[in-house]
Formats: structure tokens, sequence, C-alpha cells
């Protein structure tokens, strides 16, 4: 109605033209040393919005630490309120990293994951949880169930995935019903000014007018005649309901380098095709070793590592007589990224296997992006041609290489964000890799991700890397001494 709705804007406009000053409450005790200086602004921010009861949109620069904020005030709202219910709606990829988040830094605060072929379709069983972490794609097709639940909070983050007005997934995220709404994203604007319309009328809505108005007012006078003043009274409008620090503005706050792992987790035509390669090898070994021993079963092993490995890449770069298709949910998380998260920021991407530079250099020419890129086989001007036009060019944002070839001698710094594509058991490689970009020269501050497909051989790598921290990690150089050092029951394990 929009009658109501105007009056509804009407007070809320009032608080803010009463509001004062932004509080400086003090965070939660146990976040207190944790939070930086810009972060603690951030969970003040979080709390003004609270106060005037207005939405707003957490844009920091991907790295800056969304998440925390986004928990500490979560956190800091329970406490304060003796309650809390709040959904999280993010991209499948940031699952893990938002279950993964709140054990560290929220631990006191009960989640359930509502995703995937298992999950309980019945409100009650969702009542008791404090946070619920759900995908764009599940609000969708249950948001009868997830609009019949009353929230305190409904969370977007990457809420870019909301840009389209008249999409499905933009209705469903409108028809929630949550006290406070909050949206995260690093770049909400990523094509025009009309990426910001959805965002902004999800969070307060009307506060634009109707689509045709923002359109008629600011879109096309902004994008299409790029007039200043409509430029400018539109950014009026939005500073208070956007908070945004990039890279450079809090880079006294941050460390030189950054490492975050970024859980992927396949989809069911890739987890079919790992699971039988899996259960395959499984029995294959475990016969060997039973035959022959341990020590003789070392090759099937690694080529049993090795094929789970490419299979999580995608199953299109093993090298078999039958073909897969490019089913690749690291391909898709990657493109993600690199389309929508770093921005103008420079990016290395590394993979130890060319089959999967293959692929990626496919998906960023299918997507207009440009990049540079070698592997071994590149020669040595080559070589030094494309690191030249990566250095030099604002326009390649990316370079693709190959871990093998591109370990020693480089000297990178223009780029600030690393992704390794298919992280092993030997830091040690992937971090000569991620100092490519932390060089003499180098005044940014570095973000490396490490792509991890969860549930398979690399998320098992790491739990082993943990359980065998006592191992020197000197006396093993390569794939053949990595493999000596598993025990039986590393074995039965990795291939479970």
């Amino acid at each position: 109605n929009e009658e109501e709705l105007i009056i509804h804007l009407e007070k809320k406009y009032e608080q803010l033209r009463e509001f004062k000053k932004i509080k400086e409450i003090d965070p939660p005790a146990h976040l207190a040393h944790i939070l930086r200086p810009y972060q603690v602004h951030g969970f003040h921010w979080l709390n003004y919005l609270h106060e005037v009861n207005w939405g707003g949109i957490l844009a920091d620069d991907m790295g800056l630490g969304k998440t925390i904020q986004a928990l500490s005030f979560l956190h800091h709202y329970k406490v304060h309120y003796g309650h809390l219910r709040a959904l999280v709606v993010c991209p499948t990829t940031l699952i893990f990293n938002w279950e993964n988040e709140i054990k560290k830094f929220a631990p006191e605060l009960t989640y359930r994951i509502h995703h995937g072929g298992e999950r309980l379709r019945i409100k009650e069983a969702l009542n008791d949880f404090e946070i619920i972490i759900t995908t764009y794609g599940t609000l969708r097709s249950d948001i009868k169930l997830l609009m019949d639940m009353p929230l305190d909070y409904v969370v977007l983050d990457e809420s870019q995935a909301i840009k389209n007005p008249a999409s499905k997934v933009t209705k469903a995220a409108c028809l929630l019903r949550a006290k406070h709404r909050l949206c995260m994203s690093g770049t909400p604007l990523q094509n025009n000014t009309f990426d910001i319309f959805a965002q902004m009328n999800f969070l307060n809505p009307g506060m634009l007018g109707s689509i045709e108005f923002f359109r008629q007012e600011f879109a096309i006078p902004i994008d299409k005649f790029g007039e200043p003043d409509r430029k400018d009274h539109l950014r009026k409008l939005l500073y208070p309901f956007i908070l945004r620090r990039t890279k450079e503005q809090v880079a006294r706050d941050l460390p030189d380098k950054t490492e975050t792992i970024l859980f992927c987790e396949m989809e069911e035509e890739q987890r079919k095709v790992y699971d039988a390669y899996r259960n395959d090898y499984r029995d294959k070994i475990l016969g060997t070793i039973e035959a022959q021993g341990i020590q003789r079963s070392q090759l099937t092993i690694l080529q049993g590592l090795m094929k789970l490995r490419q299979i999580c890449d995608s199953p299109a770069i093993l090298n078999e007589t039958e073909k897969y298709p490019n089913h690749s949910i690291k391909l898709d998380e990657l493109s993600r990224e690199i389309s929508e998260n770093i921005g103008n920021h420079k990016a290395l991407v590394f993979s130890q296997f060319l089959g999967m530079l293959a692929l990626i250099r496919e998906k960023l020419t299918e997507l207009e992006i440009p990049f540079e890129y070698f592997d071994g086989s590149t020669t040595a001007t080559d070589r030094e041609k494309a690191i030249r036009a990566f250095q030099d060019n604002d326009s390649c944002r990316v370079f693709l290489i190959s871990l093998k070839a591109g370990g020693v001698g480089l000297n990178l710094t223009a780029a600030d964000y690393v992704y390794i594509v298919d992280p092993w058991w030997n830091p040690a490689v992937e971090q000569q890799a991620i100092d490519r970009t932390h060089r003499i020269g180098q005044t940014k501050n570095i973000f490396a991700y490490r792509m991890i497909c969860k549930d398979s051989i690399e998320d098992k790598i790491l739990q082993l890397q943990d359980r065998k921290r006592l191992l020197a990690k000197d006396l093993i150089a390569d794939d053949d001494g990595f493999v000596k050092s598993l025990s039986r029951e590393d074995v039965e394990y990795l291939f479970s």
C-alpha cells in the first residue's frame, strides 16, 4: 500500500533527522582484541543502523572482514536483547566460510545450515537456532517456509545477487519478514547505477521511489549522460546507508598478508564422478596394500590422489578415454570472484594442472576479462612480455600461472589478490607463489585464497596436515616423499 509506505518512510526519516551521533559502544569482550580499528567502527555503524531502524550496505573491499563485523554485531544483539533469530543468505560457496567464522568468532551462537537435498523443510526444525545459513537458490525455492519465520535480522552476503529487481530471488528476498536488514558486498555497483536500486529497495522499501522514477531521475541521467548533479544527489541520498572502506584506506590497520581458505561444495554431477573414482581407487589401493604392503603400493596411491585432485578442479581435465563434461564448482566460484569481487584490483591465479588453466582461460575469454598467461612451455621472451603487460596495463587484471612454472624468480607486485586453485600438501610451494606479489616494492596488502573442495581429498589433506604437524616439513620435499610418509590408516582416511 503506497500510502502506508509513505507514512512508514516519513517516520523513519524522522528518526534519522533526530539522530545526533554514532555511539562508540564496546564490542563483545572476546573480540575486542581481534577487531581492527576500522572493524570496530563498522560494528558501531551497524549499531547506528539498528538504532535509526534503517537497512544498510556494508561495502568494504573484499578481504576486509565484513563477516566478522556482522557476527560481532549479531553477538552483541543477542547479549543485549536476550534473543536472536537471524537468516544469512549467501552464495553456495560461502556457506562453509560462514560456518567457520561462527565457530571461530561467535561460538556461543547456535546455527544451522539450511541447504541441500537433506534439509528439513519444517519451520519448527529451524526455530531452535539463532543463525540460519542458506543460499540464494534455496531462498528462492523455500520462500514459503522462510517468509513465515519472524526474524530479527536478515543478512544478504554478496548482495549483488539481488541487483535485478525483476528476478525471482530479489522478489523472494523482499518477502522475508525481518525487523532489520543488512546487505554485504564489496561491489554493490558492478555495471551501472541501476545495480543499487534493488538492494536499497530490499533494505528500505520505497526510499528510492518506484523503478521508473529511479530510472528517469538517476539511472538514465547518470549512466547515459554523466550528469554530475544527479550523481551528487544520489550519493548524498545513499551516504547514511552505505559504509565502504577500501584496502588502501585501511592499509595501516592490515597485516601485510592475509591468507584464507575458500571452501567450495561440489554440485551433484561433479560429486558423482568424484565418489565413483574414490570408491574405485580405495578398493584398488587397499587390495594392493593387502597383497604387497604399503611400500609397494605407493604408485597406485599417487595415481589415486592425482585423479581425485583433478576431479576437484573439473572431471573434464581427467586424461581418460571416457570424456567428462566440465562440471566445476571452482571454475564457477573463481569466475564470480574475478568478475564480481575484486573490482579493479589485480589477481594471480595458480594451478598445478594445465587442463584447469585451459578451462580458466576459456572462461575469462568468454567473460571478456583480459589476462596474461604462462606455463613451463612459455619462452623467456614471451614470459617477460606477459609480465610487463600485466604490471603496466591497467585493463589486464588477471595473470594465469602454472604453479610449477611460476614459483621462482617472478616479481608481480601489481597484483594484490592470489588464488591457489588446487592447493596440496606442501604449503612451501604455495607460499612461494603467494610471495610473487609480496616483494620489495609492494606497497599493497596481499590477500591469498586457497580453494578447497569440501568433503574431498583436499579437505582431508588439510586435516591430515593438522594431525601431522610434528612431521618436519623439510623432510618431505616432493610427492613421493609425501606418499612415503603415509601410514595405512592415513590412506584409509584419505580415500574414505
